[in-house]
C-alpha cells in the first residue's frame, strides 16, 4: 500500500486534532489553542498545547511533539499503518489501493533509514578522530563550538573513494547507491559520493537522517554537494533543520528562512533555534506550505548580495498565488555582502535581533522591486509599472487578498503620481495659508472647496451620484467582475435604497453563480423584481465610459471599472475622515489636526482628479455635466 505525502497531508488536514486528542484528554480553550496537563508525563500545571490551525501538539514540559498520526502511534501505541487506517476511516477517506510492491518498498525504506543513520555516525567518528583534524579547524575558524557540532551531528568524509563503502558493506552496494551514499557509473564499481567534505546530516521532521549536505574542505567544486533525491529524500519538500526549528518556533512565534546550512547552525548557536533553510534551490510551494504550518508570516533572511536578494524576490513571486488571510511573508535585508552567519559572529545576536524587527512586509518588497525594475520617465514606463503591479496582484488566488493588493497598489501608484494627476483638476492642491499652519488664536476657516463645471456637478451630486449608476451598469454588463471586487463592494454604503438592494441582489447572484454572464444575471434579477431598475440603468447615459458600452474593448472596460469602483469606495471614506478632522479643528485647534485636514483635502482632490481623468480618458465621454460642452 503506497501512502504518498499528498495523501498523508490531506489526512492531517481533515483531522481536527483537538477533537482527536479531546477523546482521551481533557482540553481547555486557551485563545486560538487548547491546553491540558500533558498525557505523556505527570504534571499539575498544564503545559501541553494543541493547535488546530497548524495541526500539531507540543508539551513544554517533556517536549512531546507531533501531529495526528504521531498521537495515534505515541499515545495510543498503534503501528503506523493502523494509525493511518483508523484516521482515514474517521475522516471518510479511502485508503490507497494495495500495491504488491508496497511492502517491499516499505521494507527497503527501513534499510535506507538505517543506512543513513549509520553513515551519519561514521562521518561523526571521522570528524572527531585523526582524519577530521582539518575539518575541526574549519569549524573552529567559523566559531562553531563542539557542542553545536554534536547537536547537529556534523561529520567528515575523508578524501577516499571507498571509506564509507567499506564501513557499511553489510548493507550491500545496491542499497547504498539507492540511499545516495555511493555513486554507480554504468557497470563500474560504486564508490563514495562524498569525499573530502564537512558532512551535514539532513533530517526529516521526525529527526531521522534521510540525506546529507557536504561542504568542500579546501579548494574544489562544487562548494556544496547534496544527496540526490531518493525514496527518503525529496529536495523540494524538505527544509533543513525543520525537526529542531518546529519546537523552537512554538516558543518564539516565528520562523526564519536563511540560505544555507551554516547560517542555520550559526543562528542556532547564537540563540535563534527557529531557523530553517531550503536545500540549494529556490523555495518551492511545498516548502512554503510547511513554513506556514509553523508561522503565519515566515521571515526570509537571505544574503545581502544580489543573488540573495534575487532569491528573496523569487520566493515572493512564488508565494503570491498561495497567499490567504493570515498567510504572508516578510523580508530582512542584510548588509551588502553579509549573510546571517557573518552578522551574528561579527556583530552579535542583539544586532541580528534588531534587524529582524525591521522586517519588510511582502507588499512593500513587491512594490519596491517593481518600482526599481525600470526607469519611470515616460508615460509608457509609468503605465508599465501599473500593469506589472496589477499582474502581480491578480496572480493571487484568494479573492479577498487579491482585492486588497489591487487596492493597495492602486493607492500607492496614485500617491506616487498625485501631482501629475492633479493637472486634470481645475484647481491647485490645497496648502495652508501663507505656506504654513494656522497660528493658535486665528479664527478657523474651512479649506477652499472645488471649483469648475465638473467640480460643481460633484458638489451638487457627490461621488455617489456621479459614479454609482455607471458602476452598477458596468457590473450588469460584466458580472464576473462582481466576485473580483467583492471586498470593495462590501464596503459601499449607497444612499439610494433601491440601488443598494439591487447591488445586494447582484452580489448574491454572483456568489451563487461565479461564471455568471450578463444575460443570466438580468434574468435572475428580473425574477426578483429588479428588471425595471436594471433596464433603466442600462439605458441611462449618466456617465459614458468603456464599461457601460457593450462593444468596448474588454481589457479597457475592466481597467476603467477597476478605477471607478476604487474611487466610489474610497471617496466617501475620505469625506467622512475629513468631516471628522474638520469637527476636531473647530472644537480644538492643533497643528497635527490641521496637517491631517490638509492631507485629507489633498487626498480628496486627488480622487477628483482620478474621476476627471477617468472621464477624459474615454473618447466619447462627457464631462461631469453638459455645462462644459
Amino acid at each position: 500500500m503506497t501512502l504518498s505525502p499528498q495523501f498523508l497531508d490531506e489526512l492531517r488536514a481533515r483531522t481536527l486534532l483537538s477533537g482527536l486528542i479531546g477523546k482521551t484528554t481533557k482540553l481547555q480553550k486557551a485563545g486560538r489553542e487548547w491546553r491540558a496537563c500533558c498525557p505523556f508525563h505527570n504534571e499539575k500545571t498544564p503545559s501541553f498545547y494543541v493547535n488546530d490551525d497548524k495541526g500539531f501538539y507540543h508539551c513544554f514540559g517533556c517536549s512531546a511533539h507531533g501531529d495526528a498520526i504521531r498521537w495515534m502511534t505515541d499515545q495510543r501505541g498503534l503501528p503506523f499503518m493502523d494509525a493511518v487506517k483508523e484516521l482515514a476511516q474517521a475522516a471518510g477517506m479511502e485508503m490507497p489501493a494495495m500495491d504488491p510492491r508496497a511492502a517491499e518498498k516499505a521494507e527497503a525504506a527501513k534499510g535506507l533509514h538505517e543506512a543513513c543513520a549509520d553513515a551519519a555516525a561514521w562521518f561523526s567518528e571521522q570528524l572527531n578522530g585523526l582524519p577530521g583534524a582539518t575539518a575541526r579547524e574549519v569549524l573552529a575558524k567559523r566559531g562553531i563550538k563542539a557542542e553545536t557540532s554534536r547537536a547537529f551531528g556534523l561529520g567528515f568524509a575523508p578524501d577516499s573513494r571507498g571509506g564509507l563503502k567499506a564501513a557499511l558493506k553489510g548493507y550491500g552496494d545496491p542499497l547504498l547507491v539507492e540511499a545516495g551514499l555511493l555513486i554507480q557509473v554504468e557497470d563500474k564499481a560504486p564508490y563514495d559520493r562524498f569525499r573530502g567534505r564537512l558532512m551535514i546530516p539532513i533530517r526529516d521532521p521526525r529527526g531521522r537522517t534521510v540525506a546529507f549536505g557536504g561542504r568542500i574542505i579546501g579548494d574544489g567544486e562544487p562548494k556544496y554537494l547534496n544527496s540526490p533525491e531518493t525514496p527518503l529524500f525529496d529536495k523540494g519538500r524538505t527544509l533543513y533543520n525543520l525537526d529542531k526549528a518546529a519546537p523552537a518556533t512554538r516558543k518564539t512565534g516565528r520562523v526564519l528562512v536563511v540560505e544555507g546550512y551554516m547560517d542555520v547552525i550559526a543562528l542556532a548557536q547564537a540563540g535563534f533555534g527557529e531557523a530553517v533553510a531550503p536545500l540549494g534551490t529556490a523555495l518551492t510551494e511545498a516548502q512554503l506550505e510547511r513554513l506556514w504550518r509553523l508561522a503565519e508570516v515566515p521571515i526570509l533572511c537571505f544574503d545581502g548580495d544580489g543573488a540573495g536578494q534575487k532569491a528573496a524576490l523569487r520566493a515572493a513571486h512564488r508565494a503570491l498565488p498561495l497567499l490567504a488571510p493570515g498567510r504572508s511573508l516578510a523580508f530582512v535585508t542584510l548588509p551588502q555582502g553579509q549573510d546571517p552567519d557573518d552578522m551574528v559572529r561579527q556583530k552579535g545576536p542583539a544586532a541580528f535581533e534588531a534587524l529582524l524587527k525591521t522586517a519588510e512586509p511582502l507588499v512593500d518588497r513587491l512594490w519596491s522591486s517593481e518600482l526599481a525594475a525600470e526607469p519611470l520617465a515616460t508615460p509608457e514606463q509609468k503605465a508599465g509599472l501599473k500593469q506589472r503591479l496589477k499582474e502581480r496582484a491578480e496572480s493571487i488566488a484568494d479573492p479577498g487578498v487579491r482585492t486588497e493588493y489591487l487596492a493597495e497598489f492602486r493607492r500607492r501608484f496614485d500617491a506616487l503620481y498625485a501631482q501629475q494627476r492633479a493637472a486634470f483638476v481645475p484647481r491647485a492642491p490645497f496648502t495652508p495659508r501663507g505656506g504654513g499652519a494656522r497660528k493658535p488664536g486665528q479664527p478657523w476657516k474651512a479649506p477652499p472647496g472645488p471649483v469648475g463645471a465638473g467640480a460643481k456637478r460633484l458638489q451638487q451630486h457627490g461621488i455617489d451620484g456621479v459614479l454609482t449608476k455607471p458602476v452598477l451598469a458596468g457590473l450588469l454588463l460584466h458580472p464576473t467582475e462582481i466576485c473580483r471586487h467583492m471586498g470593495e463592494l462590501g464596503r459601499l454604503h449607497l444612499t439610494d435604497p433601491a440601488l443598494a438592494h439591487l447591488l445586494d441582489a447582484m452580489i448574491d447572484s454572483a456568489v451563487e453563480h461565479p461564471a455568471l454572464d450578463s444575460e443570466h444575471l438580468l434574468t435572475i434579477l428580473a425574477a426578483s423584481g429588479f428588471d425595471i431598475i436594471a433596464q433603466d440603468l442600462l439605458r441611462a447615459d449618466q456617465l459614458s465610459c468603456s464599461f457601460t458600452q457593450k462593444d468596448a474593448d474588454p481589457a479597457r472596460a475592466r481597467e476603467d471599472l477597476d478605477e471607478a469602483i476604487a474611487i466610489l469606495v474610497t471617496r466617501p471614506e475620505v469625506d467622512a475622515a475629513l468631516a471628522e478632522a474638520t469637527a476636531t479643528m473647530q472644537a480644538n485647534y492643533s497643528d497635527d489636526a490641521y496637517e491631517r485636514q490638509v492631507s485629507l483635502v489633498n487626498e480628496q482632490q486627488a480622487l477628483n482628479a482620478r474621476l476627471a481623468n477617468l472621464v477624459q480618458s474615454n473618447e466619447d465621454a462627457r464631462a461631469f455635466s453638459t455645462e462644459g460642452n
